[in-house]
């Protein structure tokens, strides 16, 4: 039951401790929009992307308004364009990053997530059109994100797919260089990629999902760390169940708003994320929570057994309060997005090497990282390649949002704003990974892969 007690707390999480929402995605399926006719495919999917979500964001705020918890962003996921588009005879598929622009602004959502392709094993036709078509799809676009999956647990690493994806990020960089290189942060590349995922700009809709759907992603780093005010000193049992019992608490006020949703546009819900998403702003931030934990400085020794608490109960605080947990869920450590993470990387707490530690235990990887312009696209294909062999080897999602910054180098800071926030630009390896990069082929899948 929910009585006066719950109202008061949930008003208090949101008014002091900057509890959210962070995004309801909705999922919609462009498998049926696929043509010969390229023209002919991108009027279908723009058709029914505007007619399936037209009333998605006057109803998510109209819910917003009536139970008084902010809902961020309202945000839209698709079929891989790779899949759709590669039944047509276009040589560059940046016209359907561009249908999927306008029809993101015509029905005024955030962002919109699925300008993607799985090549996990290998390339199809359409895969390698949309990943040379990158660069200027997200230089021409301002909603559109784009992820690309190189890696899993199954089949290993494509090697070949990794060292594409260097040069792919280098050109994205030079093609928004007026913007502190802006559309590679709207670039993911994974390593075992979910299907239902939410959160950009990493999300697309499987092709094992509904034909329309519903998912959610959960915030409420300010809440977590506000109740671990509270027991300092005690126990590291303590703090867990506190996480717990907080997660519970914030994913149950999540569920409620996005089922109602759900109803009014008579739309299946999907699935709850339960990551901590930070933001730039004082309160808000993961960072400050492992801080809370005892560490002087996020980044410091015990950074990484701090997360693996942090990421571990959040999760199980989630599933007890929702029966469709999925998405990425835990806990996202992204740079520019989180103050804490920005002032740690600032003193020197916070180092590449140490973030690829982190990641081992976290929700996703390396998020939000802005490094030197001039760092080599082999270097950045070898980061992208150890965060892959994180995900493989440990049968878990990673990532690599990585940003060199055109023009800037270590000790200059970059600038994206909004919820994409700021980054100082950190420091890569010296040394050089080119040879191994040149290697290509496949890394094998680890021995515990094969389980049928």
């Amino acid at each position: 039951m929910i009585n006066r007690d719950y109202i008061m707390e949930t008003i208090g999480m949101v008014e002091k401790n900057k509890f959210d929402i962070r995004t309801i995605t909705m999922g919609i399926s462009l498998l049926d929009c696929a043509s010969e006719d390229g023209k002919r495919s991108r009027q279908k999917i723009y058709d029914k992307i505007t007619k399936k979500s037209e009333h998605l964001v006057k109803t998510v705020e109209a819910v917003e308004k009536e139970y008084g918890i902010p809902i961020i962003n309202k945000r839209i996921s698709v079929t891989p364009i790779s899949i759709i588009a590669g039944s047509s005879g276009d040589s560059s598929y940046v016209e359907y990053a561009k249908i999927l622009d306008l029809a993101a602004e015509a029905v005024g959502i955030d962002f919109l997530g699925g300008f993607s392709a799985l090549v996990h094993k290998g390339f199809t036709k359409g895969d390698e059109i949309l990943i040379h078509s990158i660069p200027e799809a997200l230089a021409v676009t301002k909603k559109v994100c784009s992820s690309v999956n190189v890696a899993n647990s199954k089949v290993g690493i494509n090697m070949d797919a990794v060292k594409i994806m260097g040069d792919i990020i280098k050109h994205t960089a030079y093609l928004t260089r007026e913007k502190d290189s802006l559309g590679c942060a709207k670039l993911v590349i994974f390593a075992n990629s979910v299907e239902d995922n939410p959160f950009m700009a990493g999300a697309f809709h499987g092709v094992g999902e509904y034909e329309t759907s519903l998912s959610v992603g959960v915030s409420g780093p300010g809440v977590v760390k506000a109740a671990l005010e509270g027991v300092r000193g005690e126990s590291f049992d303590v703090v867990s169940e506190v996480i717990k019992k907080t997660a519970f608490k914030i994913t149950r006020a999540g569920e409620l708003l996005v089922k109602e949703v759900s109803r009014r546009l008579n739309v299946p819900f999907n699935i709850m994320d339960l990551s901590l998403a930070p933001t730039p702003e004082i309160g808000d931030s993961v960072a400050r929570i492992l801080e809370e934990m005892g560490l002087e400085r996020c980044g410091t020794h015990g950074t990484t057994a701090a997360l693996a608490l942090l990421n571990d109960a959040v999760k199980k605080g989630g599933i007890m309060a929702s029966s469709h947990v999925g998405g990425l869920s835990g806990a996202f450590i992204p740079v520019s997005e989180d103050e804490g993470m920005i002032e740690a990387v600032k003193k020197g707490a916070i180092t590449l090497d140490k973030l690829e530690a982190m990641t081992c235990v976290c929700s996703v990887g390396l998020d939000m990282i802005a490094v030197p312009g001039d760092t080599s696209a082999s270097t950045l294909s070898a980061i992208i390649a150890d965060e892959c062999a994180i995900g493989v080897i440990n049968n878990k999602s990673t990532a690599v949002r990585i940003i060199p910054v055109y023009g800037k180098g270590i000790g200059e800071e970059a600038e994206f704003g909004g919820l994409l926030g700021r980054a100082p630009i950190m420091a890569v390896n010296k040394f050089s990974s080119e040879a191994f990069i040149k290697r290509g082929g496949r890394i094998p899948a680890p021995v515990h892969s094969f389980k049928n």
